[in-house]
């Protein structure tokens, strides 16, 4: 469930969403979501000033009250 949210938010703000790449590591009550876009579309999914970024980590945080986990979001660029 939080992949596809994950997904599905990135891939309608970067140019390449065929390069969006989401894999999640779970945990008995931590999970931990992994994000790699194109490097030219980092800077689309940080937002200024990591606005967007906290935005998706807001919502994931909702889903994951309502889920009773914690949930991470890590950007990483290779």
């Amino acid at each position: 469930m939080e992949k596809d949210l994950v997904e599905y938010i990135v891939k309608a703000l970067v140019d390449k969403p065929d390069e969006v790449n989401v894999n999640v590591i779970e945990g008995e009550k931590n999970t931990m979501i992994e994000l790699r876009v194109a490097p030219d579309d980092i800077g689309k999914v940080i937002g200024k000033q990591g606005r967007i970024a906290k935005s998706i980590r807001v919502i994931l945080s909702v889903v994951g009250v309502k889920l009773d986990k914690r949930i991470t979001l890590e950007i990483l660029d290779d």
